[in-house]
């Protein structure tokens, strides 16, 4: 059968992801494997239009599609997210339809189920079968048991495809329009003080969204600036080249002003807004080149402090795995979520909605209020901890510098006193006479120390007020 490989790495055939696929190539010879690099080809498909109609040409005569691509932050990367556009804009979705899928990554396994869930829902809109993910560690390859798992992966949707099954759809159809809102100007404005606002926006022609930027920009008085990425000097997406491990310096750098204006506009903000629409499920591809790009800071935290919310337009209250992204992404960045503001309720709801963000995200920049880790953070940085000290520390060693002084490195080996008490400890409990004793006070342990701050915390009745005669 005719197996089309849509290739999602900048980096082409030399990308970890298409060893993977010629695995496969080697394993199966009897199926017919085309591969198109359609990222690292992004800008001709952009510009040729036969060359596009080529590709779609392989996905007609195709038996199947094979989604092959390399995790960049939470997702694809930017170029691949303008291919998912391209066949929308340009009316190709019938290409795609009943044709059946499977998508493949490699990655170090950072939230590789919200790139494989936006893989999968993209392909149910565009009416494609889709058969099952698989999310390969970086190094599985090298592994015997790795390597049959992922023989059994493809080998179960070549016979899914040979024998005509399909699955129950998982996402629903998106009804993408939004009412367009007539807002009014602000009645009064909220003082940002001597904090420094940020609004950074990729408006293109949205009506809605550009009226948001505007209203919540009118709601602020002080140092407040407004940027659309179409007007930074940006010269083109990341290319996964890895030269900023070391020193945090993009392979762009002299090349283009991302970096700059990243380092001298982002960083200084004490209050950032993010404001962008829907397209193909996510934020333009405009906004993953942003994100992307970012990454010359590397698996560092690099807008520590921050207040940050997001404008959109769009059904964002229908896209979940979309809000777990930039969730994810403000929390590992150990700033602070303020909230979401979309437009899809009416011009009065939304008007108060921003008048609320607005004030909300000063008072809490005040504050200095940062909200608590959860697992987005806690379990994407212990994943980041592992890798970089296990090995990837020799390309990323600026990571490496910085979690060695942050005490990202936090490993028991590193704590020889803790650890002879925890085994005494563990040790003793596993008597059953120490265990049955355990059991009878066990409730009461737990919960003593809480209870010490909690009477430390108890203040006195207020006095009541005197009564004036």
């Amino acid at each position: 059968m005719n197996i089309l490989v849509l290739n999602g790495s900048p980096k082409g055939k030399e990308s970890v992801t298409m060893q993977y696929v010629t695995y496969l190539e080697k394993l199966f010879p009897e199926h017919r494997f085309q591969v198109e690099h359609v990222a690292r080809n992004i800008a001709s498909l952009v510009k040729n239009g036969a060359r596009f109609e080529k590709v779609m040409g392989g996905v007609r005569s195709s038996d199947g599609v094979l989604w092959a691509f390399p995790l960049y932050i939470m997702l694809v990367c930017s170029q691949y997210k303008r291919f998912i556009e391209l066949i929308g804009e340009r009316k190709y979705e019938k290409c795609f339809s009943a044709v059946y899928a499977a998508s493949l990554s490699t990655s170090i396994n950072f939230f590789d189920v919200t790139a494989h869930r936006y893989v999968h829902s993209v392909s149910e809109d565009l009416g494609m079968r889709f058969t099952g993910s698989y999310s390969a560690h970086m190094h599985d390859l090298l592994k015997d048991e790795e390597r049959k798992r992922f023989e059994l992966f493809a080998r179960d949707f070549f016979t899914t495809i040979e024998t005509g099954s399909m699955g129950t759809k998982v996402y629903a159809p998106l009804q993408c329009r939004t009412a367009p809102l007539d807002l009014k100007a602000p009645t009064r404005k909220t003082q940002v003080g001597p904090r420094k606002v940020v609004i950074l926006t990729d408006t293109l022609n949205e009506q809605n969204l550009t009226q948001m930027v505007e209203r919540f920009k009118n709601s602020l008085e002080g140092d407040v600036s407004v940027y659309d990425l179409y007007d930074l000097d940006i010269a083109g997406g990341c290319q996964g080249c890895l030269r900023c491990g070391a020193e945090y310096r993009c392979a762009y750098t002299g090349k283009d002003g991302f970096s700059d204006f990243y380092n001298t506009v982002l960083r200084p903000a004490d209050i950032i807004v993010f404001a962008g629409g829907i397209r193909a499920r996510q934020l333009s591809w405009k906004w993953r080149q942003f994100f992307d790009r970012s990454f010359f800071n590397t698996h560092t935290p690099s807008l520590t402090g921050k207040q940050i919310a997001f404008l959109i337009s769009g059904p964002f209250s229908r896209l979940p795995d979309m809000r777990l992204v930039y969730e994810a992404w403000v929390e590992f960045q150990q700033s602070n979520l303020a909230g979401f503001v979309s437009d899809e309720g009416g011009s009065t709801e939304v008007e108060a909605a921003l008048d609320g963000l607005a004030r909300r995200l000063v008072r809490l920049s005040e504050e200095g209020y940062i909200g608590p880790r959860t697992f987005l953070s806690v379990g994407g940085m212990k994943i980041f901890r592992d890798d970089i000290w296990g090995g990837l520390r020799i390309i990323f060693r600026g990571d490496h510098r910085a979690y060695k002084r942050s005490g990202v490195y936090d490993f028991p080996h590193r704590k020889i006193l803790r650890r002879i008490l925890v085994s005494a400890a563990y040790a003793i409990t596993g008597l059953p006479a120490i265990q049955r004793k355990l059991g009878l006070v066990m409730k009461s342990r737990m919960t003593a120390p809480y209870k010490k701050v909690i009477r430390k915390a108890e203040r006195p009745a207020r006095l009541k007020p005197a009564e004036t005669p």
